[in-house]
């Protein structure tokens, strides 16, 4: 726990945020009357890593629906874990979560940990997500900082300059300390915890907070120099990498053939590089062009003639601008070179990144060009 004697500042800054977060809080699905469910809040911040809310609303009550016990989930399969993780992105996440399920079966009995501590032990849960979970569940007294979090304390102090980015060490190791501190003075480590992150998220905002509706306003150092917006230090814009995709669709008796890319394993660095483990139509990739259609056709095992390209489009991620081009290939009665057949219904039920699903289920095909 951070160190320091916690002043009257600190038990203003907590009781004006515990007090706006009880009147203030959005209501989310996981967010539930009474005592809150451990095995809930582990999903829901899992989800919450690196995506909207409004996404994870709309995924959570699908996934609680067919997992809706810890058990349910460690004893599920890996694949209907990642269909159900569908359209939520950073798939790691998932194959973490699952993990982490197994571990609770069977190393805790099926009972979570209640500690930040016991919690930081599953595979996959760091020094935030531990934290939230003893704090809000358990009313344990200890810090959490993430993005939102980390902004309004920043904020609070008027921290400007390379002091101020978040990136920085030793800012990352001031907010923790500066975020125990607060814990140590409020009444409510849930309540204080879960509302500096709420306050971030709907009201110091990273652009054009709403300083008007911020119960901190009166406290807030930037607020009276007039450097919110400059709070935290802009960062470096960062670099994307391009990677051009030729994904083959190749049909046959009602079926459609597809692959799955190499796994990646659960706690530890992915091994399968973009979506590792997810399912996807035979894809083959390059660094430096697209693939050309004799490139296709042998990958696929189909002479250039019997390939077409249907469709081109771009997928963005975080490091990478991905340039999907879409093609179909007849292979007769030949047997292709990869992959395995599939009904789209059972293609459906696999775990696909967003870019396959669209080529596998939903593809819109638009003047063929034809090799």
């Amino acid at each position: 726990m951070a160190g320091g004697r916690t002043t009257r500042d600190d038990k203003a800054i907590t009781r004006a945020v515990e007090r706006w977060f009880v009147a203030a809080a959005r209501a989310l699905p996981w967010r539930t009357a009474g005592r809150r469910d451990p095995y809930h809040a582990l999903v829901s911040e899992a989800m919450l890593q690196q995506t909207q809310v409004s996404r994870v609303v709309e995924r959570f009550g699908a996934f609680i629906e067919r997992f809706p016990t810890i058990e349910s989930l460690a004893s599920a399969h890996e694949d209907e874990v990642l269909a159900l993780w569908s359209g939520l992105g950073y798939y790691r996440r998932a194959r973490n979560l699952h993990a982490a399920a197994k571990a609770v079966m069977e190393e805790h009995g099926g009972v979570m940990p209640r500690t930040a501590e016991g919690l930081r032990r599953l595979p996959g849960v760091g020094r935030y997500t531990a934290g939230a979970i003893a704090s809000i569940v358990h009313g344990e007294r200890t810090p959490i900082v993430d993005g939102n979090v980390a902004r309004v304390l920043l904020r609070l102090e008027n921290r400007t300059g390379r002091a101020g980015d978040p990136a920085e060490r030793s800012t990352q190791n001031w907010v923790w300390e500066r975020a125990g501190r607060l814990v140590e003075a409020c009444e409510s480590p849930s309540l204080l915890n879960e509302g500096l992150m709420e306050l971030g998220a709907t009201v110091c905002t990273p652009r054009s907070p709403l300083c008007g509706g911020c119960p901190l306003a009166r406290l807030c150092g930037a607020k009276k120099a007039g450097t919110q917006e400059r709070i935290p230090a802009a960062k470096a814009a960062s670099r994307t990498r391009a990677v051009y995709c030729a994904s083959v669709v190749v049909e046959r008796g009602g079926k459609v053939l597809v692959e799955q890319r190499i796994a990646a394993t659960a706690g530890a660095r992915a091994t399968g590089g973009m979506w590792g483990g997810l399912w996807q139509a035979p894809t083959l990739e390059r660094a430096d062009h697209p693939p050309t259609a004799a490139e296709v056709a042998a990958f696929i095992g189909a002479s250039a003639g019997r390939v077409e390209l249907m469709e081109s489009f771009v997928h963005k991620t975080t490091h990478r601008t991905v340039h999907f081009d879409v093609w179909t290939a007849s292979l007769g009665r030949s047997r292709p070179r990869r992959g395995q057949w599939m009904t789209r219904g059972e293609v459906a039920g696999l775990g696909l990144a967003s870019p396959q699903r669209r080529i596998l289920l939903g593809t819109r095909r638009e003047g063929p060009r034809l090799f």
